[in-house]
């Protein structure tokens, strides 16, 4: 996507802030911003998000003094993610500035953003309503004894030639077609398994490289247990490194992931503006998300 799709430059505020689009020439600067807010992204994870995105910045003086982004999935859907205000600049309306220009042309998408505490009011006055939670786990994953599966069904590694099978699967899961981030994952995962009943994708996780170490997700799965055989299996692969999940609170797998070395170290708010996200009945859940920004 390109950048130029957000509003143009805006002329300086009386605080002398300018809004313009986010390029690529930016990353290092906005990285940087991450890591004043102690954010665990490598300069490589900001490229790949970026990669995919429609970014806006705040400058004064020349100087980046906040940034943020927005992921267009198909005609009716958005995430928005990676907002941040370097603290010396923040209680003076610049992430009300950044969002509002991050919506214009939004008004008939239904939107999904995950809020820190600190965030979560801004979003409230902006129209986004609360519809779950997310449970951060990480931790040094440990040897996990492997999950039993039904008569039939398997794990196995996924080709590059079933990338099909995954962006349906993870369109059904999320409520929004992201085939091009999904394409994107595959082809950068360290691993990638499918779960096969008799030779159909019902399911599959990635284990990829991100901040710290590697992370988990996105896992879609029929139900929990096939999703807690997923994460087993790449968690034996990253034994003794740091891995990190992100997973959605009513998923029902938080406690199971505490049992495997796995802690519970932050829990954002998940909102959504505009109509609810939908999902087929009976089909895949989408246990494990890619990011907290992403969705």
């Amino acid at each position: 996507m390109s950048s130029s799709s957000v509003p143009a430059q805006t002329l300086p505020a009386d605080d002398g802030v300018v809004l313009r689009p986010m390029t690529a020439d930016d990353l290092a600067q906005t990285h940087a911003l991450s890591e004043e807010q102690r954010w665990p992204h490598r300069p490589a994870d900001w490229a790949q998000s970026f990669a995919h995105a429609e970014g806006i910045v705040a400058e004064r003086d020349g100087q980046i003094i906040a940034t943020a982004q927005r992921w267009r999935w198909g005609p009716r859907h958005a995430t928005i993610g990676l907002v941040i205000v370097t603290p010396a600049c923040q209680g003076r309306r610049i992430g009300h500035r950044l969002m509002s220009a991050l919506l214009d042309g939004l008004d008939n998408h239904t939107v999904l953003l995950h809020a820190t505490a600190e965030g979560r009011g801004l979003y409230e006055r902006l129209g986004f309503v609360r519809t779950g939670e997310i449970r951060q786990h990480q931790g040094i994953a440990q040897p996990t004894p492997l999950i039993a599966l039904p008569t039939g069904w398997r794990l196995r590694p996924a080709g590059l030639n079933e990338a099909e099978d995954l962006r349906r699967l993870d369109a059904q899961a999320r409520g929004m077609p992201r085939d091009a981030l999904i394409d994107d994952l595959l082809a950068s995962a360290d691993a990638c398994v499918v779960l096969d009943d008799d030779g159909e994708a019902r399911g599959f996780a990635m284990l990829r490289r991100f901040g710290r170490g590697h992370v988990i997700g996105p896992v879609v799965a029929p139900d929990a247990e096939s999703a807690k055989a997923l994460i087993a299996h790449l968690a034996g692969i990253n034994a003794g490194h740091f891995t990190r999940i992100d997973i959605d609170f009513d998923s029902g797998l938080a406690e199971w992931l505490e049992s495997i070395g796995l802690l519970r170290v932050d829990a954002p708010t998940t909102m959504v503006r505009g109509a609810p996200l939908t999902t087929p009945p009976g089909g895949p859940t989408l246990f494990a998300i890619v990011t907290q920004a992403m969705g």
